[in-house]
């Protein structure tokens, strides 16, 4: 390389300590706007289609998806929090006008900011995690059957069972073990009990 060359590296590398400031305050921006991105989705679909989904699983189940799913919110949540920290900093004391006490201020804020943003970044990576985990549990998680109750219908012609699937003032109807679903007039039914096998 020549000596010109190396000139202007040194330039820049000096230059460097003045510009890392805002360079890494820019990243935390593109942080927390991912982090807010990334949070908002999660309470939005929490709260419009969480509880229908995970109704149907057994108990274990639903508290290790719900468990999961709070955790995810929390980390997202404060990876958030720390990103908007290193974007735009904290109130703090008066710098000092006089070039060592403003450098001093700037090289341990680098310092915060950069340990913010590491953080901030872990917590969205374990977030992630955490919701990928809960619809782990509630994809591979088999339903309770005790959600549909499986239960024995006597008529005037014979037993059916199957899982109830509607009972009202015209009619009960259930799902076969072959997946065909009987409605049954209520005046032919006598009687239906729960069934534990059919």
């Amino acid at each position: 390389m020549s000596t010109r060359s190396d000139r202007r590296w040194a330039e820049l590398a000096r230059e460097l300590e003045f510009t890392r400031l805002p360079e890494l305050r820019r990243q935390a921006e593109g942080w927390r706007t991912g982090l807010t991105g990334l949070t908002a989705l999660l309470a939005v679909l929490v709260l419009l289609k969480g509880r229908d989904d995970l109704t149907g699983l057994p108990a274990w189940a639903r508290g290790t998806a719900t468990g999961l799913l709070v955790a995810a919110f929390v980390l997202l949540t404060t990876g958030s929090l720390l990103a908007v920290r290193a974007a735009h900093g904290t109130p703090e004391r008066e710098i000092l006008l006089g070039g060592q006490a403003l450098r001093r201020w700037t090289e341990q804020e680098v310092a915060r900011v950069t340990r913010a943003l590491a953080w901030a970044s872990v917590c969205c990576v374990l977030g992630v995690i955490l919701v990928v985990g809960a619809l782990v549990v509630a994809w591979v998680t088999t339903t309770s059957d005790s959600a549909t109750p499986r239960v024995q219908v006597r008529t005037n012609t014979g037993v059916m069972c199957g899982k109830l699937i509607l009972v009202d003032p015209q009619q009960v109807a259930i799902r076969t073990e072959t997946g065909g679903k009987i409605s049954l007039p209520r005046a032919t039914v006598q009687s239906v009990q729960p069934a534990k096998t059919c």
